[in-house]
């Protein structure tokens, strides 16, 4: 059963899949169709997260905006996530920032990796 879902998502996964670390600052440039056109838009943010691997991988992000905490999950190898930046690395000591969710301010901040 496994190897039958192996290959048949072979062809799917990216080869040139982003290198995403947990802390990170990254910006994920994002397909947005409306209507018959298609855009790029981009969300920028604080990683917390990177769940499973393979076909199902996924990235959270999260952000502040307008004073409101915005998190979206990313699958890593989704046609409709075109490029993934890292603008600077962090310093954690953990796999999930869900601590994040509850600090403000600086207090919300993830230290620089040197």
């Amino acid at each position: 059963m496994t190897d039958a879902v192996k290959n048949l998502t072979a062809g799917m996964i990216k080869e040139d899949a982003p290198v995403i670390e947990i802390g990170s600052t990254v910006r994920v440039h994002v397909k947005i169709r409306e209507g018959e056109r298609e855009r790029i838009q981009m969300f920028e943010g604080t990683v917390i997260a990177k769940n499973n691997s393979g076909i199902a991988e996924t990235f959270t992000v999260r952000r502040v905006s307008y004073g409101v905490g915005v998190e979206r999950v990313f699958p890593v190898h989704s046609p409709n996530v075109a490029k993934v930046e890292t603008i600077r690395n962090g310093r954690v000591r953990r796999a999930k920032l869900y601590y994040l969710r509850d600090r403000v301010g600086k207090a919300a901040k993830v230290k620089e990796s040197i």
